[in-house]
């Protein structure tokens, strides 16, 4: 009785778990589709042309600085005056110039004064020693008195040389034509050696600074004329290449290469954001996997993509990426030819979610 007993209880026991597991298949197969959009891989033999990133700047742009240690004075500009070459734009306090150069106009006299006595006994002695009057002994000493009188005053006039150009360190002019972009400094504050206090860039002509991979750089050539996407104003101007780096040491793997935009009648800012196209040969024999970066799923470093399975669900699949074209980039790993992906969902996708393609 006892043994039938405990055999019933293990029979309810299994029951009730099998009955569980139908509600939850039963949940998870009721759980509605999530209608998505859905596209098939695409393999191109490599590709016209190669993208890079990077940022508009002016081609005449200037950090202006001091090499001399002062309390800021007067600013006689603001950002975005405009300014000639040469105009002063910053002074800064120079009393202790104006005593050191006080100090170097009293040696330049005294330098001079005793350089007119040296001159005066050099000729004298000169005289005597021709009639006799005077030793070889006394007109060397004569002449060496005057040729140090000589060396000491051209000293003295070399350093007030050197105090005026200090001078031109404490009153901060424009090296060239242009526009105030930015200010680093205000009146009062302690301008040291190095520290930029303005920042000057003549409008008109500009350039794009684009990093361009390893695998890449041997692709493009000086004077080359590519199209630059400018995002912010949805449109695109031309540039030619006009420097290829031929190191990546400090710039980790990439190579920089200059882009000088042509002159355009768009409003293009230093700093704004842009995609440059470098038309390259394509590959041979090389099939591209490519597909779009919308299609894209990020998660930290990782990045995948949502297939379609067997079984109509999305499949999560990690990726190792290559190189961007446009708005599509290369998959080096990950997928293969004519393998369908989801391009876009009206839910929120996850890895076994039922799909409904559309």
């Amino acid at each position: 009785m006892k043994n039938t007993l405990i055999i019933g209880l293990f029979s309810l026991a299994f029951l009730m778990a099998g009955c569980g597991d139908g509600e939850k298949k039963a949940t998870a197969d009721n759980s509605p589709a999530i209608n998505v959009s859905v596209s098939s891989v695409s393999g191109e033999s490599g590709d016209s042309f190669l993208t890079a990133s990077g940022k508009v700047e002016a081609v005449n742009s200037a950090n202006l600085s001091t090499r001399m240690m002062g309390f800021v004075d007067r600013i006689y500009v603001n950002v975005g005056d405009k300014v000639r070459k040469g105009q002063q734009l910053i002074s800064i306090s120079d009393a202790d110039l104006s005593a050191k150069l006080a100090q170097v106009n009293a040696g330049i006299t005294e330098a001079t004064a005793a350089y007119g006595n040296a001159e005066k006994d050099y000729k004298r002695f000169t005289a005597l020693f021709k009639e006799n009057s005077a030793s070889q002994k006394e007109l060397d000493d004569i002449t060496a008195n005057y040729n140090m009188a000589k060396a000491r005053l051209e000293a003295a006039k070399q350093m007030k040389n050197e105090v005026n150009a200090q001078f031109s360190y404490a009153n901060i002019r424009a090296p060239f034509s242009g526009i105030v972009t930015n200010k680093f400094i205000k009146v009062g504050d302690m301008a040291n050696p190095g520290m930029p206090l303005l920042e000057v860039e003549s409008p008109g002509k500009f350039q794009v600074l684009a990093m361009v991979p390893e695998s890449e750089i041997l692709r493009i050539k000086e004077n080359t004329v590519v199209d630059v996407v400018l995002k912010s104003l949805k449109t695109s101007v031309k540039g030619k290449v006009v420097e290829v780096s031929t190191s990546a040491k400090n710039t980790g793997g990439q190579y920089m290469v200059k882009v000088v935009l042509d002159k355009s009648e768009e409003n293009i800012l230093s700093g704004m954001y842009a995609t440059v196209r470098f038309p390259v040969a394509k590959k041979e024999n090389v099939n591209s996997v490519m597909i779009p970066q919308t299609a894209i799923v990020t998660n930290g470093e990782l990045k995948g993509i949502y297939t379609v399975s067997q079984s109509k669900t999305a499949l999560l699949r990690w990726l190792r990426l290559g190189r961007t074209m446009g708005d599509q980039v290369e998959v080096l790993s990950g997928l293969s030819p004519e393998e369908q992906y989801i391009v876009s969902a009206e839910g929120k996708l996850y890895n076994g979610a039922r799909i409904n393609i559309q």
